[in-house]
């Protein structure tokens, strides 16, 4: 029989750790009691089956993968809503199926790039579809997808128009620092986020593309700690992932109150079901597996290049990895294939790839000269180890670093005002 002390959700003191509204009921609290009931329920069902499969919890891939690689031959009929997001659906199966370590061939491999050229506008970056304006979202999951499909071959970096998407890139910039979405567009931190991880993974970063910007980010940091998508407004763990990530990305991550975004991050991971809520008093969603759980490597990061911190030593990340990988095994597969939100939640594409990149950089520890993997469950359960700034696999980033970085910089290009 296997011994079922090694997992957190199986300990004597893990039903003592559930929501207590102390008698002041609102619709914030039976709401957290019903997911802290299905998720109680699918922890129950685990205990059983570690009676007998000694090496759960254990992750499908099988099942992921046929999943993923349907998606990108035929999506039904559900998924026409989505028509203005077809190069982040390319992007979410794509990232998905490198983190499971699944090679694509590389006529798969053209083809998909050939029509993420076709979202590319004239007048540079992409849209959501062919013929469809240009806007930064999908301009940054096209931008990912042909780093991962470079793997395969160079060849699909053919398609990308360098010179038109640093004029977009400018286009989209506000004289506050920040950057629109697209013309006539809303202006939040993603967009700051998607422009700077696209010019810098192309060569495309300048002093005039980032003037204002670290200064914009920096009023973005809540009171909590965390970002919000615009000055003023309320932290949200997307939105932090994007301001710390960008951060970064400039080189300007002293602007950035560290201790204060680690209390609050360390925070949004629940305590019953082990993974992470988006905003305070929020219920838990596998997305933020990653956005808020690849912040900690971004901050250990930051700390171990401050210089008031050069004596850091640490051998984990700064939140409960094995907690995480628990809430993503047990709690967010599908039995179908893919991942999902939280129990009773339908399956999609963004939730399979977010799960799976959270699941990965609970994993994995690197840190300076030291790898410590962390992995629960069946050892095959292990993903290839994410690069957290950009979400790609390690060789995604690496690969687009080298061709690019042999390229003329935007610097050379247009000049550097």
């Amino acid at each position: 029989m296997a011994d079922p002390s090694r997992f957190r959700c199986l300990s004597p003191q893990f039903e003592s750790r559930r929501f207590n509204d102390e008698t002041l009921s609102t619709k914030t609290s039976m709401e957290q009691k019903q997911v802290e009931e299905i998720v109680m329920k699918c922890y129950k069902t685990f205990k059983t089956s570690l009676d007998i499969y000694p090496d759960v919890p254990f992750l499908e891939r099988e099942n992921h993968v046929e999943f993923l690689t349907k998606g990108l031959q035929l999506l039904s009929s559900s998924y026409e809503c989505l028509d203005s997001s077809r190069p982040w659906l390319c992007y979410w199966i794509l990232h998905s199926l490198e983190l499971l370590d699944v090679p694509l061939p590389e006529d798969r491999a053209l083809a998909i790039a050939k029509f993420l050229g076709k979202c590319q506008h004239p007048d540079g970056g992409f849209g959501g579809g062919p013929m469809q304006f240009p806007h930064l979202a999908p301009t940054y999951a096209a931008v990912n997808a042909l780093c991962i499909l470079a793997n395969i071959t160079e060849k699909v970096f053919d398609v990308l128009n360098r010179d038109t998407l640093y004029k977009f890139l400018m286009k989209m910039k506000t004289e506050e620092g920040a950057f629109k979405m697209h013309e006539g567009g809303e202006v939040d931190i993603r967009g700051v986020y998607c422009a700077l991880s696209v010019a810098r993974l192309t060569n495309l970063m300048t002093q005039e593309l980032t003037s204002g910007t670290a200064e914009f980010i920096t009023r973005c940091q809540t009171y909590e700690g965390g970002f919000a998508g615009y000055p003023g407004l309320e932290a949200h763990g997307g939105y932090t992932f994007c301001g710390v990530a960008a951060l970064v990305l400039l080189g300007h991550t002293e602007r950035c109150d560290l201790r204060s975004l680690l209390r609050w991050t360390a925070n949004r991971q629940t305590q019953f079901e082990g993974g992470f809520q988006g905003r305070t008093n929020k219920l838990v969603d596998g997305c933020y597996s990653f956005w808020q759980g690849a912040t900690f490597p971004i901050i250990h990061m930051i700390m171990c290049t401050d210089d008031d911190d050069q004596n850091l030593s640490a051998e984990r990340w700064m939140f409960h990895q094995e907690a995480l990988q628990e809430y993503i095994l047990i709690c967010c597969q599908h039995p179908h294939g893919g991942l999902i939100d939280k129990p009773g939640k339908a399956r999609d594409h963004y939730h399979t790839c977010y799960c799976l990149s959270g699941l990965s950089v609970a994993q994995h520890f690197i840190g300076g000269s030291l790898n410590n993997d962390v992995v629960i469950g069946n050892p095959h359960n292990k993903l290839r180890p994410v690069q957290p700034v950009y979400n790609l696999s390690l060789d995604s980033v690496m690969m687009a670093q080298k061709y690019f970085g042999n390229l003329k910089s935007s610097t050379a290009m247009h000049g550097n005002s």
